[in-house]
Formats: structure tokens, C-alpha cells, sequence
């Protein structure tokens, strides 16, 4: 989760609409895939070049173009040219460290939201700046590398069931949201287990180990809180921008989405609360652990000072001592040694504490 962490010192200083690629740098080449449907139709194919891309509209027909890899500045901004895109948000498409949120240009909406999955090879949470543009019959999505939630969607198209491929861009805009709020449960559900193994050993056998990993959630779930927080913020606004764009039958399920992103938001501060509660019983389970070693050695100490002191009176290089010339002085010492210690030790178990 530490990957959240971009650096945003490459862009001072620099005009605005400056293209400069902030985020974590890509080696693979950059991919882009289209989707044309409608009801009875579906075309998919993976231009090889900008060039290639449809750019005109087709009759009863919705296009989603997607780019995977947009540390690949030039072909973004080919795209930015073709699509007539504002040079501040193909700034915000290769910034990957923008706070989501949704803005009007008239012809299109501009959308960012960031996408949250486990990363399978890592076993970790992953997370990466989805940038969506949404025109009259076309949606434009920009991705940081390969790799995405959107496999539902796609085979959604390809079997056409449901009413993805009888609806137009907005909803096909709706459908990725809706993909990517969706997978915040799947990340949240690995939280919550994650949490419950930690708090297992928290409270029966805390180690300095398993501070470090409250540490460490405890920070996900605040990047997580950052996150997801303002994307209420987009989908709210979705609702009351007054736009052809997104149409009237669409905003039930924005507001779908809406009563998702609060659900996420919820069960983050309740995680961040229980989270916080693990330190506390982190540091109660140390300090009852301690007592129980200073109360064991405390007792012990309790047991021998007497046995000391019998040993120590008998220890004196005193001539006259009548307990020395006795024959049965010795085993007599070692009988009263142990009444005293046996008689300490049921005096603590009835006090309760042994």
C-alpha cells in the first residue's frame, strides 16, 4: 500500500496543461482497446496505433476506447489531439495522484476515481488512478498499467445479457463506477480478515512483529479513507450536473452506487476505529503479560527472603551456636525451611494470587 506515495516535485514550476507523468514509472508498452455495440452487435478489436482509432460516431452505436499505460505521454496526448481534449485534463490523465472528482467541459465529462484490487502475484492491496471521459456515445478510459476490474463489464458485452448493450454511454460510464466501487467490498472484505487474524494475536500472544502490522494497516486504511472518501463527492455530482450527458433513468443507479461508496465509507471508519482499539489492547496485553512475570518473580522473591535469612543466621562463623552440636540440626533447618515456604504459598493462593 506504501505505492500510494507519488512525487509531485517534477511539476513545479511548470505551465499549466504541462505533460509530465507522476506515478509509478511502466516499462511495458502502452495497450489501447475498443468496444463498439449496440444491441445487436458487438465489434472488439486492439488498435495498434492511435491512428487506428474510431473517432467519427456511429449510428446507434457506443464506443468505450480503453488505454492501459499513460506513462506513455505521447500517445496520450495523440489521443488528447484526436478527441479534442483539454490540455489540463489529458495534465490530470498522466498525474496519477489526482483526488478524485468529475468535472464539466460541456462536451464531455471528465472523470477520476482510483481503483483498489489485490494484487495477485504480491498478495497486496493495489492501487491505480482510473481517468474516465465520457462523451455523447463514447467513453474514453485511462488506465496506469494492465490489469483491472473490468472483466465483468467486458464479458458482459461480449454475451450481451442485461441492459449494458441496450443503453448508451452513460450507462456504460455507470457500469465501470459501479465495477470499481464494487471491488472497494472485495479489498475491504481481505481488510476485515486480515484485521481478525491480527486481533487473534494482539490479545493472546502480542510480539513487537504484530505492532508493526496494526502499523502498517492502520496506514491502509487511512490511504483507503483518502481514497474512497471524496468519491461520494463525484458520484453527488454526477446527480445534479445539469448535462445531456448522463441521462434521467441513469441517476437511480448513480444513486445505487452512491449508497455503495457510503456503505465502503462506513466500514473504513469502523476498521480505523477497531484498528485504533488493537493499539490500546496491544499495549493492555503487554503490560498485563509483564505483571503476571513481575507477580511469578515476585512471589518467588517473596518465597526465599526468609529462607535467606534462615540460611544467612546459620551462616555466621559464631562460636556459640547451640543449634550446631545438635545432630538433627541440619535436617531440622531444611523441615522448617519448607513449613515456611509451603506455608507462604498457601497464604497467596488464599489471597488470590497464586
Amino acid at each position: 500500500m506504501r505505492k500510494f506515495l507519488k512525487k509531485q516535485s517534477m511539476t513545479v514550476g511548470l505551465p499549466p496543461g504541462s505533460l509530465v507523468h507522476i506515478g509509478e514509472k511502466k516499462t511495458s508498452e502502452s495497450k489501447l482497446s475498443v468496444f463498439c455495440y449496440n444491441e445487436e452487435s458487438l465489434h472488439e478489436e486492439e488498435p495498434g496505433d492511435v491512428a487506428e482509432l474510431p473517432v467519427k460516431k456511429k449510428q446507434n452505436m457506443t464506443t468505450w476506447i480503453n488505454m492501459d499505460g499513460v506513462h506513455d505521454i505521447y500517445k496520450v496526448e495523440q489521443i488528447g489531439k484526436l478527441f479534442g481534449l483539454h490540455p489540463l485534463v489529458l495534465e490530470d490523465i498522466v498525474n496519477t495522484d489526482q483526488r478524485p472528482k468529475v468535472e464539466d467541459y460541456e462536451d464531455y465529462l471528465f472523470i477520476t476515481v482510483k481503483m483498489m484490487y489485490i494484487d495477485g502475484d504480491e498478495n497486496e492491496i493495489t492501487s491505480e488512478q482510473i481517468s474516465l471521459v465520457l462523451f455523447d456515445s463514447m467513453v474514453l478510459s485511462f488506465q496506469e498499467g494492465e490489469g483491472d476490474v473490468f472483466n465483468t463489464v467486458r464479458d458482459r458485452l461480449r454475451k450481451g445479457k442485461g441492459k449494458l448493450r441496450k443503453s448508451g454511454a452513460d450507462y456504460l460510464m455507470y457500469s465501470l463506477l459501479d465495477a470499481i466501487v464494487d471491488n472497494y467490498f472485495s479489498v475491504l472484505e481481505r481488510v476485515g480478515t486480515n484485521l481478525e487474524e491480527i486481533e487473534d494475536v494482539v490479545v493472546y500472544s502480542p510480539t513487537p512483529e504484530i505492532l508493526k502490522e496494526v502499523y502498517y494497516l492502520k496506514q491502509d486504511l487511512v490511504v483507503l479513507r483518502k481514497s474512497i472518501w471524496p468519491l461520494r463527492e463525484v458520484i453527488s455530482g454526477l446527480q445534479r450536473l445539469e448535462t445531456s450527458l448522463v441521462q434521467d433513468s441513469t441517476d437511480v443507479y448513480l444513486r445505487d452506487i452512491y449508497d455503495h461508496t457510503i456503505q465502503t465509507i462506513e466500514t473504513i471508519e469502523t476498521y480505523r476505529d477497531v484498528t485504533s482499539g488493537m493499539m490500546d489492547i496491544y499495549l493492555s496485553s503487554v503490560s498485563n503479560k509483564m505483571n503476571e512475570i513481575m507477580k511469578v518473580l515476585t512471589i518467588f522473591a517473596a518465597i526465599f527472603i526468609p529462607l535467606t535469612f534462615i540460611a544467612g543466621v546459620y551462616g555466621m562463623n559464631f562460636k556459640v551456636m547451640p543449634e550446631l552440636d545438635w545432630y538433627y540440626g541440619y535436617p531440622l533447618v531444611w523441615l522448617v525451611m519448607i513449613g515456611v515456604g509451603l506455608c507462604m504459598l498457601l497464604y497467596f493462593h488464599r489471597k488470590g494470587w497464586v
